[in-house]
C-alpha cells in the first residue's frame, strides 16, 4: 500500500516503464542508481540491462521486500535510507566511478532532492527522473514565460534540463491528481562564472520572492540601481526577464561591492 507521508505513487504502466528504460539506454557496466524503487516496477527491467543496480528506499516494508529479491538477484544492492541525506560521492567511490541516477521521485521532496543531487555534479553523469509535470515545466522554462522562476534559474546554473515526455495519472497506483513528466538532467559547469553559488541562490530567491517587484526594489539589499546598470541590466526589469547568466553578473557584482 502506498504511504501518503512518503508521497508514494507506484508506476505500473509497462509502456511508460519501457519508454523510460529505452530513453535511459543503460550500458551493461553503467553504475546505475535508482531512487525510490517502490515495488520494483522499474527495478526489474533495469536489472536485465546492467551488471549491478543500487536502489535507495526509505520505506522499511519495501526495503524488506527488496532485500528478499536481492537474495536471488546478486546484482541488486539495496540501500535503506533517505535519498536526501545520502553521500553520493562516497557511493560513487564504492561503485568505482560516476553514477547514473534514475527514479520516480516523491513529489513532496523533489525540489530539495534535485538541488542536493546537483551538489554532487562531479560524481553524477546524468539523471532521468519522473516528476510532477508542473515542476518539469518550471525546470525547463526559458526566460520571460509564466513558468520561469527561481527553480528555472537554479537548475540552469547547474545542469542542462530536457523535458522528455509526459505521463498521465493512470500510469500510477494510486493515480496522482496531476500530470507527470520525465526529465533528463545533465550536470555541467555553467558557461558563465558564478563566484559564490550560495550568494547567487540567495539573490535569485530575493528577486523572485515577489515577482511583481522590479530588480531595483527586489535586490536593494545587495545592489544599488546604478550597480545593476553597471552589469548591463536595466533595474526596472522584473526578474523573469533575466537569464541565469544575468543573475551571475549581479551576484558577482555584489561580491565586488563588499570587497571595496
Amino acid at each position: 500500500m502506498a504511504r501518503k507521508r512518503f508521497g508514494q505513487h507506484f508506476l505500473h504502466d509497462p509502456g511508460v516503464i519501457a519508454r523510460i528504460v529505452s530513453t535511459l539506454a543503460p550500458a551493461h557496466d553503467d553504475r546505475l542508481v535508482e531512487i525510490g524503487p517502490g515495488q520494483g516496477a522499474l527495478t526489474t527491467p533495469l536489472l536485465e540491462r546492467v551488471k549491478q543496480l543500487s536502489v535507495i528506499e526509505i520505506d522499511r516494508d519495501l526495503v524488506a521486500e527488496l532485500n528478499r529479491r536481492a537474495e536471488t538477484q546478486p546484482g541488486l544492492e539495496v540501500i535503506e535510507g533517505d535519498a536526501l541525506r545520502l553521500d553520493y560521492a562516497e557511493l560513487a567511490r564504492a561503485r568505482g566511478g560516476p553514477l547514473r541516477l534514475v527514479g520516480n521521485l516523491p513529489y513532496n521532496i523533489s525540489s530539495p532532492l534535485l538541488f542536493a543531487l546537483l551538489g554532487y555534479s562531479q560524481t553524477i553523469t546524468d539523471m532521468h527522473f519522473m516528476l510532477q509535470k508542473e515542476v518539469v515545466d518550471r525546470m525547463t522554462a526559458p526566460p520571460g514565460g509564466r513558468d520561469y522562476g527561481r527553480l528555472s534559474v537554479g537548475i540552469a546554473a547547474r545542469a542542462r534540463a530536457e523535458h522528455l515526455f509526459d505521463v498521465g495519472p493512470g500510469a500510477f497506483s494510486p493515480p496522482p491528481k496531476v500530470m507527470s513528466a520525465v526529465v533528463r538532467l545533465t550536470p555541467r559547469p555553467p558557461a558563465f562564472a558564478i563566484d559564490d553559488i550560495d550568494l547567487f541562490d540567495r539573490m535569485v530567491t530575493a528577486a523572485f520572492s515577489q515577482r511583481r517587484k522590479t530588480l531595483r526594489n527586489a535586490l536593494r539589499a545587495y545592489l544599488s540601481a546604478d550597480e545593476i546598470v553597471a552589469c548591463d541590466i536595466e533595474p526596472t526589469l522584473r526578474p523573469e526577464r533575466l537569464a541565469a547568466s544575468d543573475f551571475a553578473r549581479l551576484s558577482n557584482a555584489a561580491i565586488a561591492r563588499t570587497e571595496r
